[in-house]
């Protein structure tokens, strides 16, 4: 039998490297065709890949968490059926996992999953969806992946005679990026390949006289980490603040709510009426929809906004594509749907591809001032503050406005106060003229 390896495949037209978080197999493992051998995280999406030869797993040929270039040798398999070849080196540190191009890799929730406090079984979001699916509780599956790990063999496999005892706790969801952990421990296989242990700062136990624990980062936070060094780094950041008077726009909101939510079916917020106001301002100040490449300034065509969405463990950041076609409603629509999706650790790396500007709802949580790291390579992020009642002083006396700061973080490379200023006055002008009577369609 010959040995073939397991490519890395392409994820994505914008994706160049990626690195493997979880191995789905173990050397000595017989695998089938297209069955998943490991989970692999590039841009905050993590995605399966599958195997282009039946045969038995040989050796892991990257170690996990390591970024390795699309097209790298990820793992051995001896191919059933095919004459024998000589045997690649396996890695010689911690394993690491590699696929190969059969069909396209299967997206999967976007968080990793993670032990409980008590260490229960681990298994991602996609093996808990595919168990809901047929109706199995994966405390009477037994896991064959690294420390005792569920996979989607195993459920795929399961019958009612390979269960462990019925007694155990069902599982339990333990955040909204779908995570879940179950309560009873798993003790791993002999064989399998021990790996370090990363719980959320809720599940760390300090031991007596033991004042500070180190936890390695997962790649998703390693992916996250990168993209902001090389966002503050490469990108001279400058930053403005300007004061927006909304009252007429809370008004609108606050009589549309009701109706809104019971013919549409979704609440209503403030966003939508910003990111509108934003994509009428970059429509009349184009160099604000732009980004910076090799020397040279690339002007956008479509207006996508990008969009900050938060999980209990990640920031993912969605984009509204061509969001200058849309409406209200339709803005509205469209965040409500990629808040879902990234709940449910359904992100692709499609959903986050292509934006030209980020727009962050950072008053959510009651900030009133803040410095957003752009979203690389584009020129530039406006954070939405929370919005307060003031006194203002008007030509007319002293009235109470509702009033929201808006921060402006921007590439010095391509703009300059005036440009941002001018677009900043824009954006408020656009705030300023909703009224009463503005249609939501």
């Amino acid at each position: 039998m010959a040995i073939e390896q397991i490519l890395l495949p392409g994820l994505g037209e914008s994706v160049h490297e990626a690195s493997i978080i979880n191995w789905l197999v173990k050397p000595g493992d017989h695998v089938k065709k297209y069955d998943p051998l490991a989970e692999t995280v590039s841009d905050k999406v993590t995605t399966e890949i599958p195997s282009n030869f039946a045969g038995v797993i040989k050796a892991y040929l990257v170690d996990l968490d390591k970024e390795v270039p699309i097209g790298t040798p990820i793992m051995s398999i001896e191919v059933e059926g095919a004459a024998s070849a000589p045997e690649p080196a396996a890695a010689t540190s911690s394993p690491a996992a590699q696929p190969a191009s059969p069909p396209a890799p299967v997206p999967i929730p976007a968080a990793p999953s993670k032990p409980s406090a008590t260490g229960g079984k681990r298994f991602s979001p996609a093996v808990l969806a595919l168990a809901e699916e047929k109706g199995i509780n994966l405390n009477d599956v037994i896991g064959t992946g690294n420390n005792g790990r569920i996979t989607r063999k195993d459920v795929l496999n399961y019958t009612p005679s390979a269960s462990a005892p019925t007694s155990a706790p069902e599982p339990q969801p333990v955040s909204d990026a779908a995570q879940a952990t179950t309560q009873v421990p798993t003790a791993p296989p002999a064989s399998a390949i021990p790996e370090a242990p990363k719980p959320s700062p809720e599940t760390i136990n300090f031991e007596p006289g033991i004042h500070d624990q180190i936890v390695p980062a997962d790649g998703i936070r390693k992916t996250i980490a990168r993209h902001m060094v090389q966002s503050a780094t490469e990108i001279p950041h400058a930053w403005m603040l300007v004061e927006a008077d909304v009252t007429n726009m809370v008004k609108l909101r606050n009589r549309m709510k009701d109706n809104f939510k019971q013919q549409e079916g979704i609440s209503l917020s403030y966003f939508p009426f910003f990111i509108k106001a934003v994509v009428q301002a970059l429509k009349k100040h184009p160099k604000i929809n732009t980004s910076w490449q090799d020397g040279n300034i690339v002007y956008h065509q479509d207006f996508n906004i990008s969009i900050a969405v938060a999980t209990d463990d990640y920031l993912y950041v969605p984009v509204i594509k061509h969001a200058d076609q849309l409406s209200i409603t339709g803005i509205a629509k469209e965040i409500n749907r990629l808040a879902q999706l990234t709940r449910a650790g359904k992100l692709t790396s499609a959903d986050m591809a292509d934006g030209t500007f980020t727009v962050n709802n950072t008053g959510s949580f009651g900030s009133v001032a803040s410095m957003g790291i752009i979203n690389y390579p584009q020129a530039a992020i406006m954070q939405v503050e929370s919005i307060n009642k003031k006194l203002v002083v008007t030509d007319d006396g002293i009235k109470i406005a509702d009033m929201v700061n808006l921060c402006l973080s921007l590439d010095h490379r391509i703009l300059d106060g005036l440009q941002a200023g001018r677009f900043m006055n824009d954006v408020k002008l656009n705030l300023s003229q909703y009224n009463i009577e503005s249609d939501l369609y």
